[in-house]
């Protein structure tokens, strides 16, 4: 049988083998090098490349905690195929927990990145020319930002029928039509004919048991789906697709008390929080609007007005 080489990051990896590369851009001021870990793991046999990736923003710590029990449980070992892994792309945030890149740049915005650009457009310019090229399938794992907390959900472009049967396949309660976002890894892997399903849930700087486990199972399924792996796919594949959204924002400023349960499907005048000034003199309730599935809901207790409460389905 003749070798079919497979080489990333200058790094030639056999069928059967394994390897943990660096992906190395910049250094400190203190001239220490900081490396992005790639584990690379490749079956006998060959097929699709997967790759899963984390922590693109610092504080999102929940796709880390994924791919981390992903790995410790073998998963990435695949029968078919290969898969690649970078449980913590944005290595600068998650050390300081903070979702930005040290130039104040959001790396999920300098998508495919310049060469002589900022750090974290070079980030997104070596992952896009060294990485990118050689995957079939990404999954790439994110979390709500600062105060928002999302249900478990997948996001891609229903009216791409592959990616959808995909988002279908990984089996998350919810799965919300998102157009690509300019300049995201998502937009640019879609432009270079990748498949991509963005799986959201839980909130940065907190570990949610429930969006990891829904996370972990969820991959798995798309390896079996894939012939990466050898299992079977769940079948009870029941998610709640939701084509149209929209944000319910704070008609106040105060103290914000959330009563609906993230995932809830509400009905039209069901209050949905309640918001209080600090002095006993007001309290406003936030009712549903109409008949909706609440999906991401805002935790932090001091809101402002039109900050955003809820992230609800615009039809059921």
């Amino acid at each position: 049988m003749d070798e079919t080489p497979f080489v990333l990051l200058g790094k030639e990896i056999p069928r059967g083998g394994s390897a943990v590369l660096d992906l190395e851009v910049a250094k400190l001021h203190t001239r220490t090098p900081v490396k992005v870990p790639v584990i690379v793991e490749r079956s006998l046999k060959d097929g699709p490349v997967l790759l899963l990736m984390a922590g693109i923003h610092g504080d999102e710590v929940n796709g880390v905690a994924i791919l981390r029990e992903i790995i410790r449980k073998k998963y990435n070992k695949p029968q078919t195929g290969t898969i690649i892994c970078i449980p913590v792309f944005n290595i600068f945030g998650y050390l300081i927990q903070t979702r930005e890149f040290p130039d104040g740049k959001d790396l999920n915005r300098v998508f495919p990145g310049a060469n002589n650009g900022s750090m974290a457009a070079q980030f997104a310019y070596a992952f896009t020319e060294n990485i990118a090229p050689y995957v079939d399938y990404v999954i790439d794992f994110h979390t709500g930002g600062a105060e928002r907390d999302n249900a478990p959900q997948i996001r891609c472009v229903l009216s791409d029928e592959k990616t959808t049967e995909l988002a279908k396949i990984f089996n998350a309660p919810y799965i919300i039509n998102s157009s690509y976002v300019s300049k995201s890894v998502r937009e640019t892997l879609n432009k270079m004919k990748k498949t991509v399903l963005l799986y959201e849930g839980g909130k940065s700087k907190n570990l949610d048991l429930n969006v990891i486990e829904c996370g972990v199972n969820g991959a798995v399924n798309v390896m079996n789906y894939l012939g990466i792996q050898n299992g079977s796919v769940e079948e009870n594949c029941n998610s709640i697709i939701i084509d149209k959204t929209k944000w319910i924002r704070s008609p106040y400023s105060g103290m914000f008390k959330l009563l609906v349960k993230n995932g809830s499907k509400v009905a039209k005048k069901e209050v949905l929080g309640i918001i209080q000034d600090p002095f006993g003199d007001f309290e406003k309730k936030i009712v549903a609007p109409f008949d909706c599935h609440v999906f991401c809901v805002n935790t932090y207790p001091i809101i402002n007005k039109g900050d955003a409460l809820f992230h609800v389905s615009l039809e059921l």
